[in-house]
């Protein structure tokens, strides 16, 4: 098996694995609370405290994926895009 060919499939199986990933959980843990919803701060006697909720989630401890949102993007830009078919008037009777 050659090198090019090698990498292209281990490129394709990463990027199925990816895509199925955001299609079946589209949403992750947030990476700056890691899941928390707030930063943890010791306190005096080194124990872990909840303190501020997070910015980036606003406590609500998930995400959208990368690759999720770049599909509602390009949906949204495919249909805002794509012209609706004018309806036909047919009059009863």
């Amino acid at each position: 098996m050659t090198p090019y060919l090698l990498a292209s499939a281990c490129l394709l199986v990463v990027t199925l694995g990816y895509t199925s990933l955001c299609a079946s959980s589209p949403f992750g843990d947030c990476r700056k609370c890691k899941g928390f919803g707030y930063a943890l701060k010791k306190d005096r006697r080194g124990n872990l405290r909840p303190g501020k909720t997070c910015r980036r989630c606003r406590g609500d401890r998930k995400r959208i994926r990368v690759g999720r949102h770049l599909y509602n993007v390009w949906l949204r830009l495919y249909r805002d895009a794509t012209p609706t078919p004018a309806k036909k008037f047919t009059p009863k009777g």
